[in-house]
C-alpha cells in the first residue's frame, strides 16, 4: 500500500509499505477513504516535536471503512463506516472509564507514566503507525472506532477525528460559559473551530488573533472580531474593545511554532531580550532542524502566544492551551499568571470522549465543521500539499487527502 512516511527531520516521502494486519484480537483493519494533514504533522517534519522513529507512517486524522475486525471486537464488522479518534485509549482502565482517554494507562507501550498515545507520533507516544495510508491498524478497536451516523459526510466526520474535538476541548479547558468574551489565538484549523466551539458553549463575543489575512477573513465569516498582530498590538487592541478588562477566556490554538509580529506596534515592542529568549526556546524545543529556505520553517517566537494569553486575559480569567508544546519546552510566564490569579489548563484532547456527541450534533444540523476545509488533495500530490500547508499559503487552512475509493 502507499503511505506518507517520516524519514528524517525535513524529509518525508510517499512510499510503498506492507499492508497492516491483525496483531491482537481487539484490532481492526480500516480502509482509509480520507485522511488529513494536521499542524502537528508539521511539527514532526520541522523538528519542533522530536523523537520520531524513522519509517513511521504519518497522520492521525482519518475516516474509512472497516475491512477486518479481530475476534475481540464485538461492535464493528466489515463494511461499517467509521471515524478514527486521534488519541488511543484501551477503554477499560480507570482513566479511560473516567473520560481521560488521552491519559490511558494501557495503550502506550512505554508504560502508564508515558502519557498520550496517538497515531503517527514520536516514540514516546508508542509509536503507532499513522493514518495517511491506504489501510491502518486500529488497536482497541471497540473503543478507538466510532460509527459515522447517517447523514454525516466523510468530510464532516474527518473534522471530528481530531480538530473539532481539540477545539471543543480547548473551549472546555478555558471554561467558556454563557455570555463570556473569548479570545482565540491562532486562526488555523483548530482556531477556526475554537470559534465555533466557543459560540456553541455560550460565548457572547469572540476575538481571533492571527497574522494571515485569509485565515482572519475565514474567522470573520464566523462573526469573530479579527485582530491582525502584524498591524496592531493584539493585547492593547482586545483590551481597548473590552473596556480595559480583557477577555474572560483565552484559547491558545498556536503552540510552539508561534510567529513574531512582522510589523506594526506589536513588532515595535519586541526587544533584543525577547529575541534572545525566543532563540533559546527554539533551541530547547527543536534541537535538530532542517529548514530549507521557506520550507519547514519553524515559528521564530515559541513563547509568543503564551505571553500574549497571560497579558491579555482579564484578571482571574482562564486560559486553555491546546496548541502543541513538546515535553522539553519549559518556558511559561508563571509569575505574571500567579499575580493576576489566572487559571491555566492544558492538555491533549480526550478525543473519544467528545467524538460521538459531536457527530450527533452534526447529524442534527447543529454544526458544520467543513466550512474550514479549503483544500482536498489526492495522495500522489501529498508532498506538494505538505509543503503548501507548511508555507501557510493563502487558501491552505485545512488539507484533506483522498486516499482510496
Amino acid at each position: 500500500m502507499k503511505a506518507v512516511v517520516w524519514q528524517d527531520v525535513g524529509k518525508i516521502a510517499l512510499e510503498e509499505v506492507p499492508d497492516p494486519g491483525i496483531r491482537d484480537p481487539q484490532d481492526a483493519i480500516v480502509r482509509i477513504t480520507s485522511s488529513a494533514i494536521c499542524g502537528t504533522d508539521l511539527h514532526f517534519v520541522r523538528g519542533t516535536m522530536p523523537g520520531m522513529r524513522r519509517g513511521t507512517i504519518l497522520g492521525h486524522e482519518a475516516v474509512g471503512v472497516v475491512e477486518e475486525a479481530g475476534p475481540g471486537v464485538r461492535n464493528f464488522v466489515a463494511g461499517d463506516r467509521v471515524v478514527i479518534p486521534s488519541t488511543i485509549g484501551c477503554g477499560r482502565c480507570v482513566y479511560c472509564r473516567a473520560g481521560y482517554y488521552a491519559q490511558c494507562d494501557v495503550a502506550n507501550p512505554n508504560g502508564p507514566g508515558a502519557g498520550s498515545s496517538f497515531y503517527g507520533g514520536p516514540e514516546a507516544t508508542g509509536s503507532f503507525d499513522g493514518l495517511q495510508a491506504e489501510y491502518a491498524r486500529v488497536p482497541y478497536a471497540h473503543t478507538n472506532l466510532v460509527a459515522i451516523p447517517p447523514g454525516v459526510t466523510d468530510e464532516q466526520a474527518l473534522m471530528v477525528s481530531d480538530i473539532l474535538p481539540t477545539a471543543w476541548f480547548g473551549a472546555r479547558l478555558a471554561e467558556v460559559g454563557l455570555g463570556d468574551t473569548v479570545a482565540v489565538l491562532g486562526a488555523g484549523p483548530v482556531g477556526q473551530l475554537a470559534v465555533l466551539s466557543a459560540r456553541i458553549q455560550g460565548a457572547g463575543r469572540v476575538f481571533v488573533v492571527d497574522g494571515h489575512a485569509d485565515r482572519l477573513e475565514t474567522a470573520r465569516l464566523q462573526n469573530a472580531e479579527i485582530i491582525d498582530f502584524n498591524a496592531e498590538d493584539p493585547v492593547e487592541t482586545v483590551k481597548e474593545f473590552t473596556g480595559g478588562a480583557g477577555p474572560d477566556r483565552v484559547i491558545d490554538a498556536v503552540g510552539v511554532d508561534a510567529e513574531s509580529p512582522a510589523g506594526g506596534p506589536a513588532a515595535e515592542g519586541v526587544t533584543g531580550q525577547d529575541r534572545r529568549e525566543w532563540e533559546r526556546e527554539r533551541a530547547q524545543a527543536a534541537p535538530k532542524t532542517a529548514q530549507d529556505g521557506s520550507r519547514w520553517r519553524q515559528g521564530d517566537a515559541p513563547g509568543q502566544a503564551l505571553r500574549w494569553a497571560v497579558d491579555m486575559v482579564a484578571k482571574a480569567g482562564t486560559i486553555g492551551i491546546v496548541g502543541v508544546y513538546p515535553p522539553q519546552y519549559t518556558s511559561f510566564p508563571l509569575g505574571a499568571a500567579m499575580n493576576r490569579n489566572l487559571t491555566v489548563k492544558a492538555g491533549n484532547c480526550n478525543h473519544r470522549r467528545y467524538v460521538p456527541g459531536l457527530l450527533s450534533r452534526i447529524a442534527k444540523g447543529g454544526a458544520d465543521p467543513t466550512t474550514i476545509l479549503t483544500q482536498q488533495e489526492t495522495l500522489p500530490s501529498v508532498i506538494d500539499a505538505y509543503e503548501a500547508f507548511d508555507r501557510r499559503e493563502p487558501g491552505w487552512t485545512k488539507v484533506a487527502l483522498e486516499v482510496s475509493g
